[in-house]
């Protein structure tokens, strides 16, 4: 896992804990739908809250809620850095 600057794409699984990024698309996936209705669209802010202690899954803040997404999920995100709590 390499550091990540700002305003950098990459995705949502290359994160280090406390970052904040905005979403900016979504590669096509067969839980597409899915995570659209868990709020993860292009356009929303996400930060990285933890990984797992094995780091599958990662703990994310979004839409004013904490989710779980598997790390293949958060692989098909890609993710503008905006700023790093801490």
């Amino acid at each position: 896992m390499s550091a990540v600057s700002v305003n950098q794409t990459t995705h949502l699984a290359d994160l280090k804990p406390g970052t904040t990024a905005r979403i900016t698309g979504i590669e096509s996936t067969a839980h597409l739908e899915r995570l659209a209705e868990m709020g993860l669209i292009p356009g929303q802010m996400i930060t990285l809250i933890k990984r797992a202690p094995l780091g599958d899954p990662l703990e994310v803040h979004i839409m004013n809620y904490n989710l779980c997404i598997r790390v293949a999920d958060a692989r098909a995100i890609q993710v503008e850095v905006e700023g790093h709590a801490g």
